[in-house]
């Protein structure tokens, strides 16, 4: 079946007692035993629930994993694949990274001895120059988030797999309908389910999904003990989300790529991040290992004086954080999403006061372009640039 129809059918078939097409939201957190020394499968909510089972098969099964596990939300899922290292772990991590998995990172995990070295992970050497006898894991962005650096996923989780590493992979930004790490060699998957799978800016969510029974055992124990799981009604809302994703996630990259060629020629821009530009180095990588682009890219504009007035004239586009959504977003990575992120860090990657970040949205085509046109001659004019 193809993943369009899988999509659209999670939960329809699940519920044999009155075939409801939309599984029911058990908002229950205990279960009776039928008697002493049996169970239904279900004896406490935060072990196992029966619409987060639902959406947990789901997410497994489009990213041809073995477990799926629903965390509170995306960062919350994150923290329970850390849980499976140990004092004196280390980890080499994109260099171009989401700000709050930076920051869990460097204050939370070093605090118990689990440290990383940030690295380009699409370059061989730099990995192996990065990799010491106490690496456990490679955790990679593809596309990063906000510079859309592309890695080779199938050449690194390669390496890893004969250095004896885990390859944890944050598919966020291209979902399964796009791009499916496990099948080109990744261990572990993880989304912020908030964005592009819940896709309406109103469930906060995460998930993990796993490949081979010892690690899914693992991460089942991880997931129950730190009990960081998604409650029934947020399960649903996310599956309701998913049904949608395959034409939303359509209509988001046939908007951000006409954008983007848009803003490719404006004279305010100098430079637009992002993979479906022939331009984009990650460009022939990207077709090879996905399906399609993703709904968000990065521009810079060639005076940082230019951003202020930009976000103060945008109608359409809202000046918000996060991403994925349907409704279209810009944010300013410096001062938002990436602000725990070190400015020398941030400087040298490519993160500087003249970025900003555009999540675009699946309005029409026309309406967002004539705002952001709008946005941009306007802060020319206050600047007389």
């Amino acid at each position: 079946m193809k993943i369009e129809s899988r999509l659209a059918q999670i939960g329809s078939i699940s519920e044999p007692v009155t075939g409801a097409v939309s599984y029911p939201i058990y908002q229950a957190t205990a279960f009776r035993h039928p008697k002493l020394g049996q169970s239904t499968g279900f004896d406490y909510s935060r072990t196992k629930n029966p619409t987060r089972s639902i959406l947990e098969q789901a997410i497994a099964e489009l990213e041809s994993g073995d477990a799926g596990f629903a965390c509170s939300s995306g960062m919350a899922a994150l923290q329970t694949v850390f849980a499976l290292f140990s004092q004196g772990d280390h980890m080499l991590v994109s260099l171009d990274l989401y700000g709050g998995t930076y920051r869990l990172i460097e204050k939370i995990m070093t605090r118990f001895g689990v440290n990383a070295t940030y690295v380009d992970t699409n370059d061989l050497d730099g990995l192996e120059a990065g990799w010491t006898p106490a690496t456990k894991a490679v955790l990679i962005e593809t596309p990063t988030n906000p510079l859309m650096m592309i890695t080779d996923l199938e050449k690194v989780c390669s390496w890893a797999k004969k250095k004896g590493l885990l390859t944890i992979v944050d598919n966020t930004l291209l979902t399964p309908f796009l791009q499916r790490p496990i099948e080109l060699g990744a261990d572990v998957i993880v989304h912020s389910a908030t964005k592009y799978l819940g896709g309406h800016n109103d469930v906060l969510a995460g998930l993990i999904v796993t490949k081979g029974k010892e690690l899914s055992e693992q991460m089942a124990i991880l997931h129950n003990s730190i009990g960081a799981v998604l409650g029934p009604q947020d399960s649903w809302l996310l599956m309701r989300g998913m049904k949608t994703l395959a034409i939303r996630m359509e209509r988001h990259e046939s908007n951000a790529t006409q954008i983007a060629n848009y803003l490719l020629k404006h004279p305010l821009i100098s430079d637009v991040y992002y993979p479906a530009l022939p331009s984009h180095p990650g460009y022939e990588v990207q077709n090879r290992q996905s399906s399609g682009n993703t709904g968000i890219f990065s521009f810079k504009v060639t005076d940082a004086r230019l951003v202020e007035p930009i976000l103060r004239h945008i109608k359409l586009i809202a000046f918000a954080e996060s991403l994925g959504g349907v409704e279209s977003l810009m944010t300013y990575p410096a001062v938002q999403t990436h602000a725990d992120i070190p400015e020398e860090i941030r400087k040298k990657v490519g993160v500087d006061d003249r970025l900003l970040r555009f999540s675009v949205g699946i309005e029409h085509i026309d309406d967002l372009i004539s705002d952001l046109a709008a946005a941009l001659e306007a802060a020319a004019s206050e600047l007389n640039v």
